[in-house]
């Protein structure tokens, strides 16, 4: 057993800790917020943030993989499930650190309105993300275009959507400017799209015999689709040139679109020039008319 002084020795240090522990940090109404509650509360929301991070991973994502929902889907259900986790996490949190609710109802209304303006494009931010989850009109893997950004959407965060362009750069989109701007989504619903390519011929070109060469490289590409087929349109007639159009459907425009616009465009240029199709450049004719006036022979001589 031990001494009697080194147990009152402990019983003391004991004592001051548990003082320590009760100090009142903050006084809310009635209730007083403790070191004690703090230290609770803080080892409670990363039970929590620790359990959110388990159970996205190792159950909610095993389950959705065996069903037939698409990946955009499955990371949609993922994030709202998460997000209503942590909400029911932090309240029970608060609860089990001893914290009086109803005292921090009044702060957090006080706070609200004060913190409101300043925080307002975080919130609208947070709320569209919520919105682009729920309706989806773009998903995990989708190729958009906005406000003069194109690329391949990777992560849809609380703030703000993760956007990776075709050379590797990462940009980052608020989620207010997905839901309040027009946004073009190669992959919404079906991802093939159609591909026009203009082409200017010089006039006297047999039309017919274009539109064969045209359509034969079209059939030459494979990443062309022949369901649709391709078809070749007759625009109008230009100043220099008889102008047409070659559409084309493909897949590649959600992934590599200026590669595949750059082969398509090698390939018409090589089967143009080995068929003896001329592609023209504007052209003027300047014609010089002699003067209808009396010459001036003296002025002329000097």
């Amino acid at each position: 057993m031990p001494p009697l002084p080194l147990l009152l020795t402990e019983a003391a240090t004991l004592a001051k800790v548990e003082s320590w522990l009760q100090f009142p940090l903050l006084r809310l109404g009635d209730a007083t917020l403790t070191l004690l509650n703090l230290l609770s509360l803080v080892t409670w929301l990363l039970v929590v943030l620790v359990l959110n991070a388990l159970i996205r991973r190792l159950i909610l994502r095993r389950l959705l993989e065996r069903t037939h929902l698409d990946v955009g889907l499955q990371f949609a259900v993922t994030r709202i499930f998460g997000y209503l986790f942590v909400a029911l996490g932090v309240y029970l949190a608060l609860v089990a650190s001893g914290i009086n609710l109803s005292s921090l109802a009044v702060i957090a209304g006080a706070l609200g309105v004060g913190l409101g303006f300043g925080l307002q494009n975080i919130v609208a931010n947070f709320v569209s993300g919520l919105i682009l989850l729920a309706e989806r009109p773009i998903s995990i893997g989708d190729r958009i275009e906005v406000g003069g950004v194109a690329g391949q959407v990777r992560r849809i965060n609380l703030r703000s959507t993760v956007v990776v362009t075709n050379d590797n750069i990462t940009i980052i989109v608020p989620n207010s400017d997905l839901t309040t701007h027009s946004i073009t989504n190669w992959s919404h619903g079906d991802p093939k799209a159609q591909f026009r390519i203009p082409i200017g011929v010089a006039y006297g070109t047999d039309p017919e015999k274009l539109k064969r060469v045209l359509l034969d490289v079209a059939r030459g590409q494979a990443s062309v689709l022949t369901e649709p087929a391709p078809s070749v349109y007759f625009e109008g007639f230009g100043d220099s040139s008889l102008n047409f159009e070659l559409g084309v459907w493909t897949q590649d425009m959600v992934h590599s679109p200026r590669r595949f616009r750059s082969d398509v465009n090698f390939a018409i240029e090589k089967a143009l020039r080995e068929n003896g199709i001329e592609i023209p450049f504007p052209q003027r004719v300047v014609h010089l008319r002699p003067p209808t006036g009396p010459v001036d022979d003296t002025s002329a001589a000097k």
